[in-house]
């Protein structure tokens, strides 16, 4: 690759283009040079690469991840993707893996807005259409019903938060399961709660339940004879209720390998939630939870190596350098 002559619109990055481009083969040194990077400064470095030696940034990492399968190389390919276009593949492998958590947390963690621009970019890298995939599931799951219920919430919400709504709803909730007759959930009722009601209503309702009626909504899902539908609702709820403990046992999870069937969440959650405030409320309940910092955790149980390193200069950006002014828009 030749080196380009830069317009007098560069960004800067100069310097850090040359170490990338001359940091092939030194992984460690490419973790040094990005780990640290906002989004912004990220897009920066990566069009300024691309002005610099005519090639995309990501795609030549992506090719060295195919040529050889390594986590640390995997993990700083995705920290470097736009966050609508690292959804689209998460979204994509986790549909390919049937890991519909990973799905549930983009439509839960992201904005409306955001979750237009996640289908553009699944549509534009796998010329399918995210929503059309989740309906087809085979075989059906639980999940799936859930999942086509909060796709639609993204498109029919009202902006404002109503606190008669949510008292309701709540009612609603109550009627339909613990306060009826039967021991099964009226699922319809929920699926339609779900596909109508943005996440800080639905949050609002189940707030609204637990001061209503003594104890969270999750506890009355545990005796409900539809197991495999109230088991994926209790999940949902606990990340719309609390995300920093969701994440934070997701991540210990993870780290444990105690959730065989989600090895991926370790590095989707910590690069998807780097640079974002709730970052750090994760590792405040990770540590209040488990007794440990997510860092000492990570060194702890992960072997030495590159991708230890990165996952570890992750979750130090995210624990000392995050401000109220970070949060993005693409996150709630």
């Amino acid at each position: 690759m030749t080196t380009k002559i830069l317009s007098s619109t560069n960004n800067g990055f100069e310097s850090e283009c040359k170490q990338i481009h001359d940091s092939w083969g030194n992984l460690n040194q490419l973790v040094q040079v990005l780990a640290s990077r906002t989004k912004h400064e990220r897009r920066q470095i990566k069009e300024t690469y691309k002005e610099m030696y005519g090639e995309e940034l990501v795609d030549l990492m992506q090719r060295m991840v195919s040529q050889r399968d390594n986590q640390a190389k995997i993990a700083l390919s995705m920290f470097m993707l736009d966050p609508h276009e690292r959804d689209a593949m998460v979204a994509r492998k986790a549909l390919e893996d049937t890991n519909y958590k990973a799905l549930v947390e983009i439509f839960l963690g992201r904005k409306s807005s955001h979750i237009v621009l996640i289908k553009q970019a699944y549509q534009a890298r796998f010329r399918r259409q995210l929503d059309q995939d989740i309906l087809n599931i085979e075989p059906p799951h639980s999940y799936q019903k859930i999942l086509v219920a909060l796709s639609a919430s993204h498109k029919a919400h009202q902006a404002d938060v109503s606190q008669h709504i949510a008292k309701c709803d709540a009612r609603r909730l109550y009627e339909t399961g613990e306060g009826s007759s039967g021991s099964t959930i009226e699922e319809n009722i929920v699926l339609e709660i779900l596909s109508k009601r943005s996440i800080p209503q639905l949050k609002l309702a189940f707030c609204c339940y637990k001061h209503i009626y003594g104890h969270d909504y999750t506890k009355s899902l545990k005796n409900r004879n539809s197991i495999e539908f109230s088991d994926s609702l209790r999940m949902v709820v606990k990340c719309i209720c609390n995300p920093p403990n969701y994440y934070a046992k997701a991540l210990y999870g993870s780290i444990k390998g105690i959730t065989a069937t989600d090895k991926d969440a370790l590095v989707r959650v910590i690069v998807s939630r780097t640079g974002c405030v709730d970052m750090e409320e994760i590792q405040r309940d990770f540590k209040k939870k488990f007794g440990v910092e997510l860092r000492d955790a990570i060194c702890e149980n992960i072997p030495s190596g590159d991708y230890r390193d990165l996952l570890v200069a992750l979750a130090t950006k995210a624990s000392t350098s995050i401000r109220a002014s970070a949060i993005t828009s693409e996150f709630l």
